[in-house]
């Protein structure tokens, strides 16, 4: 298998799926010749040509209802967000539009074939305009599924299942590891199922639970914890509309404690769902509260942004609170 990092995982999947579909078309500010500002469609227009990879004006609400009106046609276009920051003048067209088209027509007609990219998170200095995870905004919107990989295997295979979904999908894109994850790909074409959450590592005392590039924090913070004699048994959710209940309660009736770490702010973010479903299913089989590390609910500094992520420290601090309880 190839080595790749993140954001070639990510080319290597728009390559095989335009390769394979000639309906599949990429667009956004500065796709194409140039690459995306992250290079993410590199060399793609060089080889698809300019008719299906292409740059738009600067209008994020423009380019989700453009996106809405070709999938709408029969095509399966690739819409990219440049930072999921400015995903929000296209909210609209995203929740009220793209999430309910099959939904008001009574199935007659749909924009399935749509597929949002966005880099979102922190930990690259971008302040708080190019920091923010807006995951949880789009999670309580019926009709989309929501999509976040950890690392390239996974970003490959989960956005060629993207692409082909006949759901609409937004796929956010941890920029913090997009060069700094870097593992072995299949070349050949292949997709992840969506909607299932993977068990990274098995475990029996605590569940931890996250998604992107919290995933590698957690995992740090699981080793700090298992050298204490803590066995930590590890969730990447992968998919966060539909989430997979079922692999997380099977997780937390065995081991009696959750964790769950996200980048965003705790308040209104999608730890707090997990929580709330997990209690009901779980309630008699809990050892201690379901605990949430979270981004702090101020908007995100610059100077003080390692005080305000979620890092590894503060989830190892608070599985030991758990464990100890």
């Amino acid at each position: 298998m190839a080595q790749m990092n993140l954001l070639q995982a990510i080319n290597n999947a728009l390559d095989i799926a335009m390769a394979a579909d000639e309906r599949v078309l990429c667009f956004g500010e500065d796709v194409g010749h140039f690459g995306g500002v992250f290079r993410a469609t590199a060399k793609l227009q060089d080889k698809y040509g300019k008719s299906r990879c292409f740059n738009t004006p600067l209008t994020e609400q423009g380019i989700i209802g453009f996106a809405n009106g070709l999938a709408a046609q029969g095509h399966r276009p690739v819409a990219e967000i440049q930072f999921a920051d400015y995903i929000f003048p296209a909210f609209d067209q995203i929740v009220n539009e793209s999430a309910k088209f099959r939904y008001r027509s009574g199935n007659e007609f749909n924009v399935g074939g749509l597929t949002i990219r966005t880099p979102y998170g922190g930990g690259i200095a971008g302040g708080h305009y190019h920091s923010q995870s807006p995951e949880a905004y789009f999670t309580q919107t019926p009709g989309l599924k929501v999509v976040v990989p950890r690392n390239p295997y996974q970003a490959k295979g989960l956005l060629l299942a993207s692409i082909r979904d006949d759901n609409p999908v937004v796929f956010f894109e941890p920029k913090r590891i997009y060069r700094a994850s870097v593992g072995e790909v299949p070349e050949e074409d292949y997709q992840l199922p969506l909607s299932e959450a993977e068990v990274v590592k098995a475990g029996t005392d605590i569940t931890l639970l996250g998604w992107g590039a919290q995933m590698e924090l957690i995992e740090n913070a699981a080793k700090r914890a298992e050298a204490m004699g803590i066995s930590c048994e590890i969730i990447d959710l992968r998919t966060l509309l539909p989430w997979d209940v079922d692999t997380v309660a099977a997780s937390v009736e065995k081991t009696g404690r959750l964790l769950i770490s996200h980048e965003a702010p705790l308040t209104g973010g999608f730890a707090g769902e997990i929580s709330a479903t997990i209690q009901e299913r779980c309630f008699l089989y809990l050892e201690s509260p379901i605990a949430r590390v979270c981004g702090l609910d101020t908007p995100y500094p610059l100077m003080l942004e390692k005080e305000h992520m979620a890092n590894e420290h503060k989830i190892f601090e608070a599985i030991k609170a758990s464990v100890n309880f």
